[in-house]
């Protein structure tokens, strides 16, 4: 049996939230939006979260450029996670490189033939599935 673990996939006005279970299935949860810039309400979110399904370890995209420098967005990413830190520093934080998660995202939800609607409510669900799955194969291997 593993912990469960935190995936997120951050945005200038979203949060995608997934969370892997005890035998390392991965769930997503739901696309939490906020208004733009307003990372404290967002981490709020997640640390009730944390505290309500006793989340131990957390990985969150960090949206690099296709050359591997980083985005603006990596560093508001990197800011994010440090003001989690701070807030329950008995956290374990990794970040994950997340360039393809939103193509992987857009794909799989053209392949379940969803409307333009449903794709915005799922995208950032979806990439944060994918990237809490890359981090579990990842630790694994």
């Amino acid at each position: 049996m593993l912990d469960r673990v935190l995936g997120l996939d951050l945005g200038t006005t979203t949060l995608g939230i997934a969370y892997s279970d005890p035998f390392g299935f991965v769930h997503g949860i739901e696309t939490f939006r906020f208004d733009k810039n307003q990372y404290i309400v967002a981490r709020k979110h997640v640390l009730k979260l944390v505290e309500e399904m006793m989340i131990k370890e957390i990985a969150i995209g960090l949206p690099l450029h296709l050359s591997g420098e980083m985005s603006e967005m990596a560093n508001n990413v990197i800011r994010f996670k440090d003001d989690l830190l701070k807030e329950n520093p008995h956290l374990i934080i990794n970040l994950v490189d997340e360039r393809l998660s939103s193509v992987s995202a857009n794909r799989s939800i053209s392949e379940q033939g969803l409307n333009h609607k449903k794709r915005k409510e799922s995208v950032d669900r979806i990439a944060a599935c994918i990237i809490l799955d890359t981090y579990i194969r990842m630790k694994g291997n």
